[in-house]
């Protein structure tokens, strides 16, 4: 519809009737109504780094969705920078000095922290030192100067991180925050219901009592027991040495998950970047 208000009054026209008129008077045009689902942008800067970007802008780059479904995350109030809640579309932020989270969940805009999952094969050495033995030979399509977060036996196979954040490490490996680790084991001998209640109640080992958070038998082959333990504790053979003690002895066992991070399919001697919201979840579960 044109907008009348804007032209200037005439004293040349009709009226309906065709007559001559003087004068026409144009009625004022009633104020535009504003669309209650229009946010009002109040544009503001978090830092002053002179790289500043819109966060919607940011938050697109990080993968979490198309930059118009960020802008409405934005306006919804489910997103958070440095820990308070910005709905302003104007909003700009350094990508570099800032921390974004969405519905409660850290987003990784920092492509500099690298996190690997390993499936380490059983002989070899949780070190890297470059050894041929070591775990040097399966990082050498990673720039990234990268160290392992705990250790595997040499005997042990499965999941081991690897990462260049050094607090994320500090933090899978710190007892206090109490980051489960499951296995699957194969043993030797009667493992029945028992003795699975037997590793959850405790059983004391000679550096201490040693507790599994969950056990479970996945099935039982020619005398052999595949049992699935979950535990917190990072103690030097901790697994092995609980099963020995009940009877059970390992004849193989395989690490497949380290907190949040699941070995899945990953083939063995194979690695994978974490992806940033994998890696996101991750960071969380030790409160970064």
């Amino acid at each position: 519809m044109t907008d009348l208000s804007s032209y200037q009054e005439s004293d040349e026209g009709t009226d309906r009737q065709g007559r001559p008129a003087d004068k026409i008077s144009l009625a004022p045009m009633p104020p535009r109504r504003k669309d209650p689902q229009v946010p009002v942008v109040k544009p503001q800067t978090i830092t002053e780094s002179g790289k500043e970007e819109r966060l919607q802008k940011v938050l697109a780059a990080a993968g979490v969705a198309s930059r118009r479904a960020c802008e409405k995350l934005i306006v919804s109030g489910r997103v958070k920078v440095n820990g308070k809640v910005v709905r302003e579309l104007g909003t700009k932020v350094d990508p570099d000095q800032v921390m974004l989270h969405v519905d409660g969940q850290l987003v990784m805009i920092d492509d500099s922290r690298v996190t690997i999952a390993l499936n380490k094969p059983t002989g070899v050495e949780s070190s890297l030192r470059g050894d041929p033995h070591d775990l040097t030979q399966f990082l050498t399509d990673y720039r990234e100067r990268l160290f392992h977060v705990g250790r595997l036996d040499v005997d042990t196979s499965g999941l081991l991180l690897l990462t260049n954040d050094g607090e994320l490490a500090n933090r899978l490996t710190h007892p206090s925050w109490e980051v489960p680790k499951t296995y699957l084991a194969t043993v030797k001998g009667k493992f029945t219901g028992k003795t699975a209640q037997e590793l959850r109640s405790g059983i004391m080992l000679e550096d201490g009592f040693a507790q599994a958070d969950r056990v479970s038998i996945k099935g039982t082959h020619g005398g052999l027991t595949l049992v699935e333990i979950e535990l917190h504790l990072g103690r030097n053979r901790i697994v092995r040495r609980m099963l020995e003690e009940v009877g059970s002895p390992v004849m193989e066992l395989s690490r497949i998950a380290h907190g949040t991070v699941k070995l899945g399919t990953l083939p063995l001697g194979a690695t994978r970047r974490l992806s940033k919201p994998e890696l996101s979840v991750l960071m969380q579960s030790v409160g970064l």
